[in-house]
C-alpha cells in the first residue's frame, strides 16, 4: 500500500490548532477513474490541511490496495483520534480503516466520511463543493446541516419539462393541490415511452390502462396549462420566480376545433416512419400519434409536409377536405413567456442505438429488433394487431424499391432470442446497468410463449438483476413457462441461407452453444434524452459522467438538484422502472406545493460559498459535540 504524503506534522500547524484538540487524519481515495470533471483532488488536500486539527493528509490515489495493519502504523505514529475518508465513494474503503482504527486502540466510530459523490460534486464548483464536503466531515457536522441556503419569496405556479408518466404524476398532484401548472410536451402528444408499451413488469397490467386515465385527467383539469408540441428555450430568474420562454411550434390544426375525424390524414399522399411505432409502421404527414392521445387532435409534420416543404406550391389536399375548417397549413408558432416558482425536469430518455454494435446485425437482418419495435410489434395497437410475425418482403409500389415489412399474415417466428445488455454494463458503450432491461426482456419471453406457445424462446443473460417487489417471483415464474435461461454474453448474429444463427457463451455449463433463430431480441439500454446538455445548462444544473441530471443529495435529497426550486423526476436522473418513476414524481410535487403553498423556499445550493459553508460548520461544532 502506497501513502503519498500531502501534509503531515511536520510542517507548520493549522492557525488555530490548540494543544489537547482532536487530531484528525484525512486519507483521500477513488473508487472510479471518471472522465477528469470531477474535483481537483490535489487542491482538494492541500486545502484539508489547513483545517483545524488535521495532522495528517494522505493521497491514496484510485482504487488503493489497503492494508489496515499498516494503516494502523501510520495512525499510531500520527496519534490520530479521528479518520475522515474523502472521494467519490469513501464508505467503499470504511471497512479497512475501521479495522485499523480498532488495531491502533482508536475509537472505529471516529471514521468519518466525506462523499463527494453522494453530495453532488459535479459541474463548474466541482473542487469547491469537495472542499466544503472534506471541511464538514472534519469538523463532524454533517455537510447537509451546515450547507443549508436561506429562504426566499416564492411564485406558486410550476413549470413541468416533459410529458411522460413522470411529468404527468407531478403535474397531476400538483394540480390537485390547487396550485397553477404548465406542462411542456416537445411531442404532439403527452404519455412518453409508457404509451407506447403493451404490458408493465411484473404484474402484465395494460400499460394503456394504467396511463390513459391519467393523460385525460391532464387535458381536462383547469390547474393544468398543457402545452405540446412546445419546447423550453430559455429560463432566467432566480428561484422562486423563474421567467421561462417557451416556444409553441405550429400544429397547423385547432387542436380545441379538430375532432379527430381522420379524413385529413386519409386524403394525405405523404408516408413517412411512425414515431409512436418505433419506425416499424408509417404515418401520414398530417397525423394523430395515436388514437389515445392527449391533446386528441391531429397535426401537421412541416419536415415531411408537401405544402410547407414548396412554400405552398403543392398539395394542401388536407386543408380543403378538413369538414371542421381546422387546418391552417400557413400558421406559424408562437412564443410564452411564463413567471413560475419551481421547474420539475422529466425528460425522461432515448435508447441506444442498436445499430452502434455491429455484431447484432441491427439493421442488417430484417429480424433483429430492439425493445420498442417489439413493444409496437405485440401490442395490440400495433401495425400487426399484436400478432408477433417475422418481416415479408414486399415491393413498394410508390418508392419502387423491395422492403422488409411487418404483414399480420406474416409468418410467425419458431424461435426468439432476447438478449440482455446491449450496450449496457460495457465500457464501450454505457458502463452503467440500465435497470430496466431484465425485466422487460423476462416480460418478452412471457408474451412469446404466450402468444406463441410453441415456438422456443432463449434470454442470454449477464446477471439477473430482478430488484424489485415481485421482480424475483416473475423470474421464476418466466423459467416455469419453458423460457431457456442461458447466463453468458451472446457474440454474434449472423444469417446463413436466409437463416439467422445465434452464437454465444454458456459460462454454467462451460460451452460456446449456436443454434438458429428466427428472431432476435435486443435488450437495449437508457440514454439521456435528446437536448438533455441544452436544458442542463439553462438551468444551471451538473449532469454525471453519463449525462443523467444530477441531484443534490444522493440519499438525503433525491429529487433536488444545485439550483433552488428546480427538481428531477424520472428516468432524467437515471434508469428506473415504473414504480420508481411516479414515487419520485410524487416526491417532487410534493417539494413544489411546499413552496407554492407556504410562498417561502430555498435558495440555490450553489449560492453558498466555501467559507459560507465552513462558517457554519464551525459554528455547529459544539452542539454537534454535545449529541455525541
Amino acid at each position: 500500500m502506497k501513502l503519498r504524503v500531502v501534509w503531515d506534522a511536520t510542517a507548520p500547524p493549522a492557525a488555530d490548532a490548540t494543544e489537547g484538540a482532536m487530531r484528525i487524519g484525512v486519507y483521500i481515495c477513488t473508487a472510479n477513474p471518471g472522465n477528469g470533471g470531477g474535483p481537483n483532488l490535489e487542491s482538494v488536500a492541500l486545502y484539508a490541511a489547513n483545517l483545524p486539527q488535521v495532522e495528517t493528509v494522505r493521497s491514496l490515489g484510485v482504487l488503493p490496495k489497503l492494508d489496515p495493519e499498516a494503516l494502523a502504523d501510520d495512525i499510531a505514529d500520527n496519534d490520530l483520534d479521528r479518520i475522515v475518508i474523502a472521494g467519490d465513494s469513501p464508505g467503499f474503503f470504511k471497512p479497512a480503516f475501521t479495522r485499523a482504527m480498532s488495531l491502533a486502540g482508536r475509537e472505529p466510530e471516529e471514521v468519518r466520511l466525506a462523499s463527494f459523490r453522494e453530495h453532488g460534486t459535479g459541474g463548474e464548483r466541482a473542487t469547491e463543493r469537495a472542499k466544503a464536503i472534506a471541511a464538514c466531515a472534519v469538523y463532524g457536522v454533517p455537510f447537509t446541516l451546515a450547507a443549508r441556503p436561506s429562504d426566499t419569496k416564492w411564485t406558486s405556479a410550476a413549470l413541468v419539462i416533459g410529458g411522460g408518466i413522470a411529468g404527468i404524476q407531478a403535474a397531476l398532484e400538483i394540480a390537485d393541490g390547487g396550485k397553477k401548472v404548465y406542462l411542456v410536451e416537445r411531442t404532439g402528444t403527452i404519455g412518453g415511452h409508457m404509451a407506447m408499451f403493451d404490458k408493465t413488469f411484473p404484474t402484465l397490467d395494460c400499460a394503456a390502462c394504467i396511463l390513459t386515465p391519467k393523460m385525460v385527467a391532464v387535458g381536462q383539469h383547469e390547474m393544468i396549462d398543457l402545452l405540446s408540441y412546445s419546447e423550453v428555450e430559455s429560463i432566467s430568474g432566480l428561484p422562486g420566480s423563474y421567467r421561462v420562454t417557451v416556444l409553441r411550434h405550429a400544429r397547423r390544426v385547432d387542436e380545441d376545433a379538430c375532432v379527430a375525424c381522420s379524413i385529413c390524414s386519409d386524403v394525405c399522399p405523404v408516408r413517412v416512419p411512425s414515431e409512436f411505432d418505433a419506425g416499424i409502421a408509417e404515418r401520414k404527414a398530417i397525423y394523430i400519434p395515436f388514437p389515445q392521445a392527449v391533446p386528441n387532435a391531429y397535426l401537421v409534420d412541416e419536415a415531411s409536409c408537401t405544402w410547407v416543404q414548396t412554400n405552398g406550391q403543392k398539395c394542401g389536399v388536407c386543408a380543403k377536405k378538413c369538414p371542421k375548417e381546422c387546418i391552417d397549413l400557413d400558421a406559424r408558432g408562437d412564443v410564452l413567456q411564463l413567471e413560475v416558482g419551481s421547474v420539475i425536469v422529466a425528460t425522461g430518455y432515448e435508447t441506444l442505438d442498436a445499430s452502434r454494435l455491429d455484431r447484432y446485425g441491427y439493421g442488417v437482418h430484417p429480424n433483429v429488433l430492439t425493445a420498442l419495435e417489439f413493444e409496437r410489434l405485440t401490442n395490440a395497437s400495433g401495425p400487426t394487431g399484436g400478432k408477433i410475425v417475422t418481416k415479408t418482403l414486399k415491393h413498394n409500389k410508390r418508392k419502387k424499391v423491395d422492403e422488409w415489412v411487418f404483414d399480420p399474415e406474416g409468418e410467425s417466428p419458431r424461435s426468439v432470442a432476447i438478449i440482455h445488455c446491449v450496450g449496457s454494463r460495457d465500457t464501450n458503450y454505457n458502463a452503467y446497468c440500465s435497470r430496466v432491461c431484465c425485466m422487460y426482456s423476462l416480460k418478452f419471453a412471457h408474451l412469446v410463449k404466450e402468444k406463441l406457445p410453441d415456438a422456443a424462446c432463449y434470454e442470454f443473460y449477464i446477471d439477473m438483476r430482478a430488484f424489485g417487489k415481485g421482480y424475483e417471483a416473475f423470474f421464476e415464474r418466466i423459467q416455469d413457462e419453458g423460457t431457456f435461461i442461458i447466463r453468458g454474453r451472446s457474440a454474434t448474429v449472423t444469417a446463413h441461407d436466409e437463416q439467422m444463427f445465434i452464437k454465444g457463451e454458456d459460462i454454467l455449463s462451460d460451452s460456446v452453444v449456436e443454434f438458429p433463430v428466427d428472431m432476435v431480441l435486443l435488450a437495449v439500454g437508457l440514454v439521456p434524452a435528446e437536448r438533455s446538455d441544452e436544458l442542463a445548462r439553462m438551468l444551471g444544473i451538473p449532469r454525471d459522467d453519463y449525462g443523467w441530471f444530477t441531484e443534490a443529495d444522493y440519499n438525503g435529497d433525491p429529487t433536488g438538484t444545485e439550483r433552488g426550486g428546480v427538481f428531477v423526476a424520472g428516468v432524467c436522473q437515471g434508469p428506473k422502472d415504473i414504480p420508481d418513476t411516479v414515487a419520485q414524481a410524487s416526491a417532487v410535487a410534493a417539494r413544489a406545493l411546499e413552496g407554492a403553498m407556504t410562498g417561502r423556499g430555498l435558495q440555490s445550493l450553489a449560492s453558498l460559498s466555501l467559507t459560507d459553508i465552513e462558517a457554519r460548520a464551525r459554528s455547529l461544532v459544539p452542539a454537534s459535540q454535545e449529541a455525541e
